[in-house]
């Protein structure tokens, strides 16, 4: 395999010399507050020199990131403040690399917290940007909803307001730092941190020239988790990918018989009883309303089940009570579907991310890559296929080949962003190229129009990034998947190839056909299931009659 000091080509010849330059001065508060003239209400909080190989963060006091980056190249770490409406503010924190490499990159938060994520800020200085994360306006924990209480423009920094407001005046400080123009600005994100990205480009399409999002949890009012045992449909739909290796690389085109698991006088060990598997059905079948229409979908076939619970789960009882409704008395026990509908018009925080025509992003000629792990138990894949599919058919018919500026791709085996015995990693030590990497991938589209076929994935083993690697496979764009040739070491990529499915993408596209009719969706409350629905995530618990 490739040393992990080898180059990254797409960078080389661009490391420009930067930072202070001998002079204190350049990096001082008052500096900076010279700069920031030119942005009302901004103000510096604090500027700090970091070392080479030295760390950086608010470890004791950021509740939502409570570790600190480490390992950073030298550079300038400094944090400011915004104003805005109602006494609110958002704080952000920037990242100067004295290399730097004339770009620009902003990350995204996770679930439901604020906090400065100066960990991924960290991983992207490496690569010599100039980094940027905001706290949204607010410190908690990934699943506290109280200080969204009755507090809308707390919510509306949540949403967006930060985010765009962050960029903004970033972009503004470190042109002024480096005294220089910036090439490319990246975004890159994952879960709320993809929304976050998606909305952006919604909204402010010359934002970014490039965006990596990864399970975004974009469908806010409508986002929930369905869940159930893995083992139940692994065996049948295994082995469309060529290999039976617990890896399920098509759950759309795999047609599972729940049936084949009632029980029989001779089996009745592993196996299910007619009620649950109605209940079976249901958890995998995609969340209609009252009229068929789709509210979600459901969970993947192979996704584990993460969120089984006798008790309701407080993130879909809080969501209700402190963004939707502004009620810490609300009962959960009154859900019903109008809370859906109520949930989807009040839109806390204007978060939801579902303007599909991306065209004026697409325009100035933006590229997205987007990618989502198959076994997600907390965002179904299903939903990033669905946010594909219908840019897809919103843009097609003006005539513009999405593939263009946008590719998908599903990650087999992978859970919720990480994780899971095959995860992928990103920033691949040893493997510094766009094949390999997906944000030198989203540069060489970009900067060199190489837009990415596949990208593949690679596993270390026991999951540490320098240790040596256990296995790669291709992540195919979609709607192409993975084959197994049938020859040579199954850890090889190189033995693999990415195939079309077997059904078109005509069959496959967005629209509400793809979604199961459950033709009596009242049935789906009775049988002993309750799903609370989130702004960002939903779960689904089950309760004993």
């Amino acid at each position: 395999m490739r040393s992990s000091r080898a180059a990254l080509p797409i960078l080389a010849g661009i490391l420009l010399g930067s930072g202070c330059h001998g002079s204190q001065s350049k990096c001082s508060q008052s500096t900076f507050k010279a700069i920031l003239d030119s942005i009302p209400g901004t103000s510096i909080n604090y500027v700090e020199e970091v070392p080479q190989d030295g760390a950086f963060g608010d470890a004791a006091t950021n509740i939502p990131f409570p570790r600190n980056a480490t390992g950073l190249p030298a550079l300038y770490a400094a944090s400011f403040n915004t104003k805005t409406p109602g006494d609110t503010s958002y704080n952000f924190g920037v990242f100067l690399p004295t290399n730097q490499n004339s770009r620009f990159l902003a990350t995204g938060n996770g679930g439901f917290r604020g906090g400065i994520n100066w960990i991924d800020m960290g991983i992207f200085s490496q690569y010599g940007f100039a980094t940027m994360s905001t706290d949204t306006g607010h410190s908690s924990a990934p699943i506290d909803w109280k200080w969204g209480l009755h507090q809308p423009e707390k919510l509306i920094n949540w949403g967006y307001r930060a985010m765009h407001g962050s960029v903004t005046a970033t972009k503004q400080i470190v042109k002024s730092y480096y005294t220089g123009d910036i090439q490319f600005s990246y975004y890159a994100g994952y879960s709320t941190g993809g929304r976050q990205g998606l909305r952006e480009i919604q909204l402010h399409p010359d934002t970014f020239d490039g965006v990596v999002v990864g399970a975004p949890a974009w469908w806010t009012a409508h986002l929930q988790t369905w869940t159930m045992k893995q083992g139940l449909t692994n065996a049948p739909c295994d082995a469309q990918d060529g290999l039976r290796d617990g890896i399920i690389s098509d759950p759309d085109g795999c047609s599972f018989d729940f049936n084949r698991l009632l029980c029989s006088s001779g089996n009745k060990a592993a196996c299910l009883t007619a009620s649950q598997i109605d209940t079976a059905e249901r958890l995998y079948s995609n969340y209609l309303d009252t009229d068929q229409a789709p509210v979600f979908p459901g969970i993947s076939l192979g996704a584990d089940a993460a969120a089984r619970s006798a008790q309701p789960c407080t993130l879909g009882i809080d969501f209700l009570r402190y963004w939707v409704y502004n009620d810490s008395s609300w009962d959960y026990t009154t859900f019903e579907y109008n809370d859906v509908l109520l949930s989807e018009r009040v839109n806390p925080g204007g978060a939801t991310a579902d303007n599909f025509d991306l065209s004026p992003f697409q325009d100035r000629g933006g590229k997205l890559i987007h990618y989502h792990g198959l076994t997600d138990n907390l965002i179904p894949a299903g939903s990033s296929r669905y946010l594909y599919d219908q840019v897809y058919r919103t843009l097609a018919p003006k005539g513009i080949q999405v593939d263009d500026f946008y590719r998908f791709f599903y990650v087999p085996g992978m859970d919720h962003c990480m994780g899971s015995a095959v995860a992928p990693c990103h920033s691949v030590p040893g493997f510094a190229d766009p094949e390999h990497d997906v944000i030198l991938a989203i540069m060489a589209w970009v900067e060199g129009g190489m837009a990415p076929d596949k990208i593949v994935a690679t596993k270390f083993r026991n999951d540490s990034a320098f240790a040596e690697v256990e296995s790669q496979r291709p992540l195919c764009a979609y709607p192409k998947q993975a084959r197994y040739l049938g020859r040579g070491g199954i850890k090889d990529a190189s033995n693999w190839e990415c195939v079309e499915p077997e059904t078109d993408r005509v069959e496959r596209a967005g629209s509400f056909d793809i979604f199961a009719k459950l033709t009596d969706t009242s049935g789906l409350w009775r049988e002993s299931i309750i799903v609370a629905v989130l702004g960002g995530v939903a779960f689904l618990w089950f309760t004993r009659r």
